[in-house]
């Protein structure tokens, strides 16, 4: 069985209305911003409700403490991500393989450097967390389109489209995080996303038709 989010990391609420979504928007824009000057150890209830302009009290209507906070930030985080990766393997549907997992890994890494430094905290953040649940919802997502993807390419080898999207996948996201993790600077990121372009490309090539 999928593993369950635990009730201690679950938000309190959701928000339904307008109002509500806006004040949670400006909750999670602060946690943001006091992860990026303070770091997960001096992330607290207090300061993100300070930060957002919000009591406490507020806080706690929809998170009952700051690990469900930030849990909740990696959950639309990576929500958000799945859905810019769908939206490639939709348009990318019936496309040549190499081409597709070449927009494949230009989606992921551009998601990833979008704000780097939110990148690099979000990895932090959530490695304190159990967050078994939240990777598994997301790489069923992603998986879901990616294998469509790569099933339909026009020139698919004779070979698992499941276990040829599980290498590919398995390699460009823990390329992109092992580049986050080790604080690569932007010309060293471009020259590893090239690399890893033409290191998919030679695995395709070995298990061509």
């Amino acid at each position: 069985m999928p593993p369950h989010t635990p009730n201690t990391l679950k938000p309190r609420k959701t928000p339904a209305q307008s109002r509500s979504r806006v004040t949670v928007d400006a909750i999670f824009e602060a946690t943001i911003q006091v992860l990026l000057s303070q770091g997960m150890a001096g992330l607290t209830t207090t300061s993100v409700a300070e930060r957002a302009g919000v009591s406490v009290g507020t806080m706690y209507q929809y998170f009952p403490n700051k690990q469900a906070l930030v849990y909740a930030l990696n959950e639309r985080y990576l929500s958000a991500l799945a859905e810019r990766v769908e939206r490639t393997c939709s348009r990318m549907q019936g496309s040549p393989i190499a081409q597709a997992a070449e927009e494949l890994i230009d989606t992921y890494w551009a998601v990833k450097t979008e704000r780097p430094e939110l990148t690099q905290a979000l990895y932090r953040s959530v490695a304190e967390l159990e967050n078994d649940a939240l990777m598994h919802a997301f790489a069923a997502r992603v998986d879901k389109a990616t294998t469509v993807m790569f099933r339909e390419a026009p020139d698919l080898p004779s070979h698992d489209a499941c276990q040829m999207n599980l290498l590919l996948t398995t390699v460009i996201y823990g390329t992109v995080r092992n580049a986050f993790e080790r604080g690569l600077g932007p010309e060293e990121i471009s020259g590893l996303r090239s690399e890893l372009k033409a290191i998919c490309r030679a695995y395709l090539a070995t298990v061509e038709r």
